[in-house]
């Protein structure tokens, strides 16, 4: 009879955060936005705590480059680094405006790209989904990798970079955000003060977002000497303004990830997770949700002994 009340008393609670999430929402501060003339937005929200956190956002990157820039981006955000001024707005201003862009310092930076490369190509999930992407967005932006090939690498010069920067750093397409202790008014005097310059974008409109096709294929690389196979398997997702975004993430925040150090046997959460360990079909295993603006994947990468009838039985799991 005990459990019978408890489960009754369970019953009429269960409810109870849906109730109070429209509360929680009131108490949320307001997030207010404001315009400058050459169209950088300004956005902040108020907690009234004793710090704040501030940053600006720019619509560039990787996606805008081709296959003869590939790796400018990257290569300017190394140089962003080397800027010097005191406040936080103000280093923002200066990381975008006044970035010397020494000859010596991008030579600097050059081997420092290098050498990160290298890192790169001995992690093997990054070498798994640098592959993925570029069997998945072939000939595309999203199909090359964000630091470029080694040739660019070598030849981008200084050039290159203020090109990039005239191109892409306009004030439409900049935000500045803080939340925490932050008042609006300020917020925005100072970006007025430091961003105020910047030029708005020309009568013939700001550069393209290059499409980027989703292609159904697969990419093998063998390699006989290695104890594992290391695979990703995804489909194309939603992108970040597609109503089906959020569902994503809360599927991939469900499906978790499991490695065979963590144990757990039959007490493991997830249907996948028990499958993995009961089954013995792999070392590891994640969920990602990757959104771009107008595409996505969604997947899960894994680790394995390479055996025919383990991965086909890890497939087999996957897809359910």
């Amino acid at each position: 009879m005990a459990a019978n009340t408890a489960l009754l008393h369970l019953g009429k609670n269960r409810f109870r955060a849906t109730n109070v999430a429209p509360q929680i929402v009131v108490n949320v501060p307001e997030t207010k936005v404001s315009t400058l003339d050459n169209g950088l937005r300004v956005a902040s929200e108020d907690s009234g705590l004793t710090t704040c956190t501030v940053g600006l956002w720019i619509d560039a990157g990787s996606r805008y480059e081709n296959e003869k820039n590939n790796g400018t981006a990257h290569f300017l955000e190394h140089m962003a680094f080397k800027a010097s001024s005191q406040t936080s707005v103000e280093i923002l201003a200066d990381i975008i405006q006044n970035s010397t862009l020494g000859e010596a310092e991008i030579e600097r930076e050059r081997g420092v790209i290098l050498r990160e490369m290298q890192e790169v190509e001995t992690n093997l999930q990054e070498v798994v989904f640098d592959y993925l992407h570029a069997t998945a967005y072939q000939n595309t932006a999203l199909g090359r990798t964000i630091l470029g090939p080694t040739e660019n690498i070598k030849s981008i010069n200084r050039n290159d970079l203020v090109e990039y920067i005239t191109t892409h750093y306009k004030g439409p397409r900049i935000v500045l955000a803080s939340a925490g202790g932050v008042a609006h008014g300020e917020l925005l005097e100072l970006a007025k003060y430091h961003f105020g310059n910047l030029p708005s974008i020309k009568k013939e409109g700001a550069p393209v977002l290059p499409p980027c096709q989703f292609t159904g294929s697969e990419i093998r690389v063998r390699d006989d000497k290695m104890p594992l196979a290391h695979l990703a398997i995804a489909v194309e997702a939603a992108g970040w303004c597609h109503p089906d975004t959020i569902p994503l993430m809360v599927a991939n925040t469900l499906i978790g990830n499991w490695d065979r150090s963590f144990g757990g046997g039959m007490n493991l959460s997830s249907k996948l997770a028990q499958a993995a360990c009961h089954g013995n079909l792999c070392h590891s295993f994640q969920s990602f949700n990757t959104c771009y603006t107008d595409t996505g994947l969604w997947g899960r990468p894994l680790e394995q002994l390479p055996d025919y009838e383990r991965l086909c039985s890890g497939m087999y799991w996957l897809r359910d």
